[in-house]
């Protein structure tokens, strides 16, 4: 069977477990993207899998998560957690490449998305290794910001990158997590607020969006990883001792401890 039926099966698959259709450009997405060329093992099972240590969604969480964000054609969109840069596709086919910016704390994962994106002709996508809590201000204001990690409350320096009429959508929670999409603005109208009321009331008074941001969307349940901070990516030692001892294994005989002098020719200084 060809890639392009097997990504048709998917689709049908997705929008069984989903109950729903899927939306016009979340559906040409995924029908233009090859997952093959970012997973190799089994690309169009419906379950999450592991790539080079880096986590890969599930089709169904990629769905759910580009539906609940929205974009559109020129949109400007950070995607932070790059993983394996197959969401960072999808977007690149609904906003165009160039309006893609994705960042990921895990320099392995870095160099596995510009791999895989620029093997399946999205090389214009900009990923870039970067803290996921300090966002991409060089590009800012977003459109829409799409976190790929659980987190509980979207740190501040990402709200601070979102446009005034932006949307941030993120697997809210830590053990039990829900794709949530949050905007500016306490007047902002919720799916589940009161009807007919007005300004600050209209925002849930449960809400658990931070301060300034209301819930637009809930879009089912997530199971991912929480956000990573700098020193929490694989590979780095926490341990200040254990790191240190190792760095001076590494470099042997000749590694200074600290009290050595560099020779000095007295003989050219006299």
């Amino acid at each position: 069977m060809d890639e392009a039926a097997l990504r048709a099966d998917m689709i049908e698959g997705l929008e069984h477990q989903l109950g729903e259709p899927l939306g016009a450009a979340v559906l040409s997405a995924l029908q233009a993207v090859p997952r093959e060329a970012f997973v190799d093992d089994t690309p169009y099972a419906n379950d999450a899998s592991e790539e080079a240590g880096t986590r890969a969604l599930a089709p169904a969480t990629v769905a759910r998560m580009l539906t609940a964000l929205g974009a559109e054609d020129g949109d400007d969109v950070l995607v932070v957690g790059a993983g394996i840069g197959y969401t960072s596709a999808a977007l690149a086919e609904i906003v165009g490449a160039r309006h893609v910016h994705a960042i990921d704390i895990d320099r392995r994962a870095v160099h596995l998305a510009r791999s895989n994106l620029a093997d399946a002709g999205y090389g214009a996508v900009l990923v870039d290794r970067r803290d996921g809590a300090s966002g991409l201000p060089e590009y800012a204001p977003y459109d829409r910001i799409l976190v790929e990690a659980a987190v509980v409350t979207p740190p501040r320096a990402l709200r601070d990158q979102l446009g005034t009429d932006g949307r941030i959508v993120y697997p809210r929670g830590a053990a039990d997590q829900t794709i949530a999409a949050i905007e500016p603005g306490e007047d902002a109208s919720s799916e589940t607020g009161d009807e007919g009321a007005t300004g600050t009331d209209r925002r849930r008074r449960d809400d658990p969006a931070p301060d300034g941001f209301a819930t637009v969307e809930e879009a089912g349940p997530a199971r991912l990883r929480p956000m990573l901070v700098d020193g929490e990516q694989a590979g780095v030692e926490r341990n200040r001792t254990r790191r240190e001892d190792a760095e001076f294994a590494e470099r042997g005989y000749f590694a200074k401890t600290g009290w050595e002098q560099e020779w000095i020719d007295w003989d050219d200084r006299i």
